[in-house]
């Protein structure tokens, strides 16, 4: 068992309402995450991506820090303007 795996189940225990959807909310912070990490990798600012994206950087930062929502299109202009694809699957 993952120290991760560890730590969760003991604070189960604890605090049953913090749990609840994490699975679905943990999905989301790894997607935040991964469109950081590609714009990093690429060399961007928020405010370049916002300029390619025509929107502003507060919605870029809202992308990386909260990734809920976000539409499927929105994702493939994010992708092309780090120079990376998408690629969706259903589990």
């Amino acid at each position: 068992m993952s120290d991760l795996q560890k730590y969760k189940a003991k604070r189960i225990k604890q605090d049953l309402e913090f749990w609840k959807d994490y699975d679905k909310r943990f999905e989301t912070f790894k997607l935040g995450i991964l469109l950081k990490q590609a714009r990093m990798e690429a060399g961007m600012t928020q405010e370049q991506i916002a300029h390619k994206l025509k929107t502003s950087k507060s919605v870029i930062s809202r992308m990386e820090n909260h990734a809920t929502d976000i539409r499927l299109s929105t994702l493939e202009k994010f992708a092309k303007a780090v120079g990376r694809d998408i690629q969706v699957a259903l589990v």
